[in-house]
Order: C-alpha cells, then sequence, then structure tokens
C-alpha cells in the first residue's frame, strides 16, 4: 500500500497524521480526567521547550533516544525487529563501567572517555551478538531471543552490581561514584542560560552517529546489501550477499549503538551505574525508528518528542495532580500502535486524495 504513496506521504504526512492520533486520544483520557487538555499541552510544550532549561533536559533526554533509535533503525534495515535494545543498553552500562572502575584512577580524561565509550559498545554488541548468531544460524527468531534477553540483562545487572559492585557499607544499589576525568563536559558551562543541567557533549555525539548511520546505509556498497537483505533475503542472496553474516554484523552493530546509549545516561549524567538507569529508553527507541521511518532526519525529530515527552511530563504531573506521571508512557503507548500497528491507517484515504487531485 505505501508503494501507492509518494514520499513524501509516507515520510512526513502519515507520521505527522499518526502523531496527531495519538495526541487527540490523549487529549480524550486527561479530559476525561477532569483537566483541560490545552492548558495541559501547553505546559508540557512550556517546560519541554520554551524554557532554557527544559529544553536542555529535552535534548538530554533525546541525546540517548538517538542510539536507541538508531539501534533499532539499522536492524530494521535488515528485516531484523530488534527489540532488545533496552538489555544491550543494560550491558552497555556495565562495559562502560567496568572500563571505569578499572582504569579512571589512572587515565586523563582524554583517554578514559574513549575507553567507556568502548567498553559500552563492545558489551552491547556481544550481548546482542547471541540472537544474531542464533537467527543466522538456528533460525530461532530474533524477536524472541531478544525479548528474553532483556529480561536477563536486568536480572544479571541486578547480580553483578549486588554482589561486586556496590562499595562497602553502602545501602544503594549502584556502583561508586566514577572519578571526575570520566565526566563528560556539559554545554551549560558554555551556555549558562541552559542553568544546571546534565546536558553534555554526547548530544553532538548523537548528530555524528546519525550522519554516519545516513551515510553508511544510502551511500556505501554495505548499505546497499543491508537494504537489500532487508527487502529480500532470497534475492539478496542471490546477488552474493552472505545473509548470515550480514545478520550477525547488523545485530553486532545494532547492539554496539545499543550500548552507546549508555554513555550519555552515565558518563553524562549519574557518574555511577544504577539499576535503573535504562528507563525504558530502550523500548522508546522501537517507537523512534517506527516514527523517524529509520531516516536520520526522522530518528532526530522523534527522539527530540520523546524527549520533550519525557521532561514535559514530569512538569506536568506536578502542575496537574489529577495526571498521574504515566500519562507519558501512555502517549509513548499510543505513538507506537499509531505508528506501528496502525501504521497505515490513514494510507487509503491519502491515495485516494492524491489520486483524485491528479485525475
Amino acid at each position: 500500500m505505501n508503494n501507492d504513496l509518494p514520499r513524501w506521504a509516507t515520510g512526513i504526512v502519515l507520521p505527522l497524521l499518526n502523531l496527531l492520533s495519538a495526541l487527540l486520544v490523549t487529549a480524550l483520557v486527561i479530559h476525561l480526567l477532569g483537566e483541560d487538555p490545552v492548558e495541559s499541552m501547553q505546559i508540557l510544550i512550556n517546560s519541554a521547550v520554551v524554557n532554557p532549561e527544559g529544553l536542555a533536559y529535552t535534548l538530554f533526554y533525546a541525546s540517548t533516544f538517538v542510539f536507541t533509535g538508531l539501534a533499532v533503525s539499522v536492524a530494521m534495515q535488515a528485516g531484523l525487529f530488534n527489540i532488545g535494545a533496552e538489555g544491550q543498553m543494560y550491558l552497555g552500562g556495565l562495559g562502560l563501567t567496568i572500563a571505569m572502575l578499572a582504569f579512571d584512577a589512572s587515565l586523563p580524561w582524554f583517554l578514559l572517555i574513549p575507553a567507556g565509550m568502548v567498553g559500552a559498545a563492545l558489551f552491547g554488541a556481544l550481548w546482542a551478538f547471541i540472537p544474531g548468531y542464533l537467527q543466522a544460524k538456528r533460525g530461532s527468531h530474533v524477536v524472541v531471543t531478544t525479548i528474553m534477553f532483556n529480561f536477563i540483562a536486568a536480572s544479571l545487572m541486578n547480580f553483578v552490581i549486588v554482589k561486586y559492585l556496590i562499595p562497602p557499607g553502602e545501602q544503594n544499589t549502584a556502583s561508586r561514584v566514577f572519578a571526575p576525568a570520566a565526566e563528560l563536559p556539559r554545554l551549560s558551562d558554555w551556555l549558562p542560560v541552559l542553568g544546571d543541567t546534565p546536558l553534555n557533549i554526547s548530544f553532538f555525539l548523537a548528530i555524528i552517529a546519525l550522519a554516519v548511520y545516513g551515510v553508511m546505509v544510502s551511500r556505501s556498497s554495505w548499505g546497499y546489501k543491508l537494504r537489500a537483505t532487508g527487502l529480500n533475503q532470497h534475492a539478496a542472496h542471490y546477488a552474493g550477499v552472505k545473509i548470515s553474516a550480514m545478520i550477525i554484523a547488523t545485530m553486532l552493530i545494532s547492539g554496539a549503538l545499543a550500548g552507546l546509549g549508555a554513555v550519555n545516561s552515565i558518563m553524562g549524567s549519574t557518574h555511577y551505574l544504577s539499576l535503573n538507569f535504562v528507563g525504558g529508553a530502550g523500548f522508546i527507541g522501537i517507537a523512534i525508528a517506527l516514527m523517524g521511518r529509520q531516516h536520520p532526519v526522522g530518528i532526530f525529530l522523534s527522539a527530540v518528542l520523546f524527549g520533550a515527552l519525557t521532561q514535559g511530563g514530569f512538569d506536568l504531573s506536578l502542575e496537574k495532580p489529577n495526571i498521574p506521571p504515566e500519562m507519558v508512557i501512555l502517549i509513548q503507548g499510543l505513538i507506537i500502535l499509531f505508528c506501528g500497528a496502525m501504521e497505515y491507517l490513514y494510507a487509503p484515504a491519502l491515495i485516494k486524495l492524491i489520486k483524485g487531485k491528479q485525475a
């Protein structure tokens, strides 16, 4: 059905219609809770975009969401639905923490920060390798295995932190605080208007990752093979693509990107590993990939949108007691519903409208 629509319709109009549908349903729920939907949306927008500190928090959350959105998008380009970005980000945080605890007392910042990034990417990639290998060599569907690995990752994280990483005498389920050399530079150091916010250079790393992804997917021979695999594995095989190797390589890259999402959350904000640092970012990456149509610009805009929902939702629940903090989760779920399961809800009407104008 999407082949009957021009690219601007599938890439811009349909996502906007789906987003508006999700917001309209949200407005109805807010009204049923006894609050004014228009006023509530104004609070959310002012908190997340208009206020400079709120905007900084929006971009901070978006920096993490870009990486999880890219992780899911890379896999989708190859026809793989990686639902395991949540677990891969958990393991990325563990790899980063191991690097920090091992070297933060001896390495300077310009070596320590890259070491943490390498640890995050490596552990995330290795965690994604197992489902990729099982899909390529044993036919175990990646959706099933990545879901299972999310639960395993959460349990493994709990075990490692409690057993090995909690400092003696501490009650919090977290590692020790890293040395100051492990902290990513914050943008508020150069832009005081941003206030005391955690927005850091991970934002620029996310932009670079988007650019590399765009070039890799659309401008390289490997990207051509990746997309060919996603469109038709049999045709790609006859064209010379090694399908098993492509699946494994794609999952390695996807896991590495998800693991890198931990860099912003840990090195840019908390500066220690805690049990709940992921906070659903891996699952939000699924919505971002779907809404952004796996396009770099779409991924970025979707990540900013979900960052705004995360930031604005906090203030909305504070100013409107009848609206619970879980309202943000509801909006996210509705966006996933309309952009995923009901992706082409408006496509038939749009096709008739466009063909009618052309006639």
